[in-house]
């Protein structure tokens, strides 16, 4: 016989960014709570509001599943003494197990006898098992946690209801400060307490109360409302993904509702509109048929439609006191001067141990002109790179930015291209903050990327240097972002700067006041971030292989990994790699500086293989370097099959691993093959 299980959190209003990821963390710890503890089900189904987060399970089964398992221990000489005793280490086994010696039998394992037992345990009724669920409640991680009144716990809000019905039977039970019952909370302004008849009618109570308890329902409903508003109107809607999750954890009884500013604002630039509307007010953008910003808004009232001109009204208000700023600043804003601003940078602080912006922005152009250098950019393309790296920061002194932060570099963008700057570096002073997050849109310029990496790169360089290093999950300054996005970027532009000697010059250059440190450091922390890149689709040695290889360009080191899991699979590469790597782990081992003479070669196959070497060029795509490599896979066996390498007669053996390192030294551009799992 099987029952159907709701568990309600009822708590004060949780941040809207952690109601969907809370909910579905309830789901998952249900999961196992019930796999741990034998109890079987059909489907468990989850619920949320800004106010509660609930799970019910259906098809729960009455009783767990009996237990039945056995436990090797010591061999049958550890377990008897000489007068065939069970010994301490017998008799302790056993009580590690709650048995006596009495359930001890010996079993033959490979010609030797060995004690086991049996342990038979009867399944606890469901109801019994279910008196853990305040364990499993506490056991939630929030990414911030309170204690109220005079509590010593911490949780993610205080604490109002707990309602655990197994069918229609309430579950007693103490969580935190308060016991569980059978009475819910209604919505906050609509509803009141009401009782839960059973844990199939859960929404349908709520309901009653004006709380739509599933985030689906709700979503729908807004969803529906918002057409409704956009068929009305003849409008159309930007429906941003997580705007509208951000929404929806706002509000228990959704209606979507149409607002209107004046059109003066529309002379502001849109993303000053948008920014306004959507990040400060989480109210939808209105465009009419082609797209064009209209001056209305759709925001979701949290309750009825009842007194909803009054509720627009209010919206209305508070929106047009933001876009009044906006307005303000978009024209003060253009008062100032690019040159003045940027002089004002020396006083503002990039990190306390680092130094100023305008220092950032110094140590920032000179790695920006190498890699231009080493990109090939054209020469109106560099010159742009410098001009961009002396002034793009200027706009983090503007009114727009200090007041609406995320638009940093969006205002850098059209405040330098009134100034007159050339349009490629308007367009990097915008893209040197892209990518703004760890799968984020990348710079579509060249000019921009290089910004952007030089930027990334003085500021991962920087933080190491003053021992600001990420650790464990740790990285308040975002260093893994940046170090991604400059991975991401070097992969999209396909550059084929080696990051070790990027890294290296980097080193290399000196200011005044300030030196780089760490740098063994820093090439780990990258290391890390490639390996990140290639992903968990690439098995472990094929990544250790690739980054251990001595060509250290991103684009190249991702597209080999790719051609070797493709290689993989071939029936060639198990026999190709073990040549390989046979000569990789010989040339280990010499000892000294060796170089190859011909003149010395005893056999036909050391001829032929060190021709083949010679011939060797590892040019072209990934792919077409590991079928060269591997095409030499028959000349390396037959001159293992014909020849000792490790000879007695040390300038021949000297000679023979000389060709092996040869061959080592243009295979490792490729990967350490030597690291490579063939079983």
């Amino acid at each position: 016989m099987t029952k159907n299980l709701l568990v309600e959190l009822g708590l004060e209003e949780l941040p809207a960014y952690v109601v969907t990821a809370s909910e579905k963390q309830l789901g998952q710890k249900m999961a196992t709570f019930l796999e741990a503890n034998r109890l079987s089900y059909e489907r468990i189904q989850t619920f949320s509001t800004p106010r509660r987060l609930a799970v019910r399970v259906h098809g729960l089964t009455d009783q767990q599943e009996d237990l039945v398992e056995d436990f090797k221990g010591p061999s049958k000489k550890i377990a008897l003494d000489a007068q065939g005793n069970f010994t301490k280490a017998a008799q302790g086994f056993v009580r590690g197990k709650g048995l006596t010696t009495d359930d001890i039998e010996f079993r033959k394992i490979k010609g030797e006898e060995y004690v086991y037992v049996t342990k038979n345990e009867k399944g606890k009724a469901a109801q019994e098992v279910l008196m853990g669920i305040p364990d499993l409640l506490a056991s939630l991680t929030f990414p911030v946690s309170m204690h109220w009144a005079s509590n010593s716990f911490e949780y993610i809000r205080p604490v109002h209801t707990l309602t655990v019905l197994l069918d229609d039977h309430l579950l007693e039970m103490p969580f935190l400060d308060i016991s569980s019952a059978r009475y819910s909370r209604g919505h906050r302004f609509l509803g009141k307490e009401i009782a839960i008849q059973n844990a199939l009618s859960y929404e349908a109570d709520l309901r009653t109360q004006s709380v739509i308890v599933d985030p689906l329902e709700r979503q729908q409903m807004i969803l529906n409302q918002i057409k409704e508003l956009e068929k009305e109107h003849h409008i159309q809607v930007d429906i941003d993904a997580d705007l509208l999750n951000e929404v929806l954890n706002l509000v228990e009884y959704p209606t979507a509702f149409l607002g209107t500013f004046d059109t003066k604002y529309l002379s502001v630039p849109e993303e000053v509109l948008v920014t306004s509307m959507k990040n400060h007010q989480r109210y939808f953008v209105v465009r009419d048929q082609s797209g064009k910003l209209l001056p209305n808004f759709i925001s979701v009232r949290n309750g009825n439609a009842q007194y909803i001109e009054n509720v627009i009204k209010g919206n209305e208000k508070v929106l047009i006191a933001r876009l009044e700023d906006g307005e303000f600043f978009w024209r003060e804003d253009q008062k100032l001067k690019i040159e003045d601003l940027v002089a004002k940078l020396e006083d503002v602080t990039f990190h306390e141990k680092i130094g100023s912006l305008a220092q950032h922005m110094e140590r920032t152009g000179v790695i920006a002109n190498y890699l231009a250098e080493k990109a090939n950019l054209s020469a109106e393309e560099s010159k742009a790179v410098e001009r961009a790296s002396q002034i793009y920061k200027f706009d983090l002194l503007t009114g727009m930015v200090g007041e609406f932060d995320e638009l940093q570099g969006v205002m850098g963008e059209k405040y330098a291209l009134l100034a007159g700057e050339d349009p490629s570096v308007a367009t990097a002073i915008r893209e040197h903050y892209l990518p703004s997050s760890a799968d984020g849109t990348l710079p579509e310029t060249k000019v921009g990327a290089i910004l952007a990496l030089a930027d990334k790169l003085d500021t991962l360089l920087s933080f190491f240097s003053v021992g600001l290093i990420p650790s464990g999950s740790n990285d308040p300054y975002a260093l893994r972002r940046a170090t991604q996005g400059i991975v991401r970027i070097f992969e999209a532009f396909g550059w084929d700067i080696p990051m070790d000697q990027l890294i290296a010059n980097c080193y290399q250059l000196s200011f005044a006041d300030f030196s780089y440190t760490h740098q063994e450091e820093v090439m780990t922390f990258i290391a890390a971030r490639i390996e990140k890149m290639m992903g968990s689709s690439i098995p472990k040695d094929i990544r250790e292989a690739v980054l251990a290889s001595t060509h250290y360009q991103v684009p190249e080191m991702l597209a080999t990994a790719q051609a070797l899991v493709a290689a993989s699979k071939t029936s060639h590469y198990k026999v190709a790699v073990e040549n390989l790597s046979r000569v990789f782990n010989l040339a280990a081992k010499v000892d000294t500086e060796v170089t190859i003479n011909p003149n010395i070669f005893e056999n036909q196959e050391e001829k032929e293989l060190y021709q083949a070497i010679v011939d060797l060029q590892l040019e072209g795509h990934a792919a077409h370097k590991l079928e060269q490599l591997f095409a030499l896979t028959d000349k390396i066996a037959a001159f293992f099959d014909h020849t000792m390498v490790m000879a007695e007669d040390r300038e021949i053996r000297n000679n023979r691993l000389a060709l092996l390192t040869e061959l080592v030294e243009k295979a490792e551009t490729v990967a350490q093959f030597n690291l490579l799992n063939t079983k």
